[in-house]
């Protein structure tokens, strides 16, 4: 199904869904109604190039109860044809890990969620048994804090993880999110992991290059989902116009999408 979108839109786009209510444009009003909207006039700008969303958690779950009907009634509205991504960064065992599972999958509604594996193979087990859904697996992140720990060892731990995590499933339901603000790694990334699709941050406000993470990144299958979130739904600014911000926001998206078409085709 992803294959299928990466192929009829010619664009391997993720939109972040991440509704700052410091940042969306002040036409939209205030509140969880104004983020609502906000987030379903992004997704109705882009999704002729995205083939998939990662709504963030994080900026729902202050609005309570409020905020949790409001992603469902956002994820609901999603095309069929694009991939929702809980960006959730869940990390537990047993009981704990099959609810976060039960109530992302199943309650939410979502085709993928982020996991940390660093409790190991236990942990991630509740995702990876759901062969219809995603589980995202963080390998190597774009912050600068992940020198802390996803470097130590030989070899590295971001490498250990690449390594043992393709044992614990198969690359028909197993991601990695690889930050695009080290590409010198991305090559060193698919030699351990082939065929996997990466789920690729960083690119746009974080500084990381679309050219690089392609070269190094694509493979047979494309292989990639590139995120995008404030370089794409904060394109207006906030002093915008609901019409004028989506219009920022539909070409900022586009300009993405055609580098991307691009790639593909080389």
């Amino acid at each position: 199904k992803l294959y299928e979108a990466i192929k009829a839109k010619q664009s391997y786009l993720c939109v972040g869904l991440d509704p700052d209510p410091a940042k969306i444009p002040s036409s939209f009003g205030e509140g969880v109604k104004a983020m609502e909207s906000f987030c379903n006039e992004i997704v109705l700008a882009t999704q002729h190039v995205a083939v998939a969303y990662k709504p963030n958690l994080a900026f729902f779950e202050p609005y309570g109860a409020d905020g949790w009907a409001a992603l469902d009634r956002i994820i609901e509205a999603i095309p069929g044809d694009c991939l929702v991504i809980a960006d959730a960064k869940r990390g537990d065992i047993g009981n704990t890990a099959k609810k976060y599972a039960t109530a992302i999958f199943d309650g939410l509604g979502a085709d993928a969620i982020t996991v940390a594996p660093y409790m190991g193979e236990d942990s991630i087990r509740p995702f990876t048994e759901r062969s219809d859904k995603w589980t995202i697996l963080l390998a190597l992140t774009s912050n600068p804090g992940a020198d802390d720990f996803e470097f130590h060892g030989t070899p590295p731990l971001f490498e250990r993880v690449l390594d043992r995590a393709q044992g614990w499933a198969s690359p028909d339901n197993l991601m990695f999110v690889i930050g695009a603000t080290r590409p010198e790694l991305l090559s060193r990334v698919r030699e351990l992991a082939p065929d996997s699709f990466l789920l690729v941050p960083g690119v746009g406000s974080q500084g990381g290059s679309l050219e690089l993470v392609a070269e190094h990144g694509l493979n047979s299958n494309c292989g990639l989902l590139v995120n995008s979130s404030r370089g794409i739904i904060y394109a207006g600014g906030i002093d915008s116009s609901i019409a004028e911000a989506m219009a920022k926001t539909k070409a900022a998206a586009e300009v993405l999408a055609k580098q991307m078409s691009a790639t593909l085709q080389q």
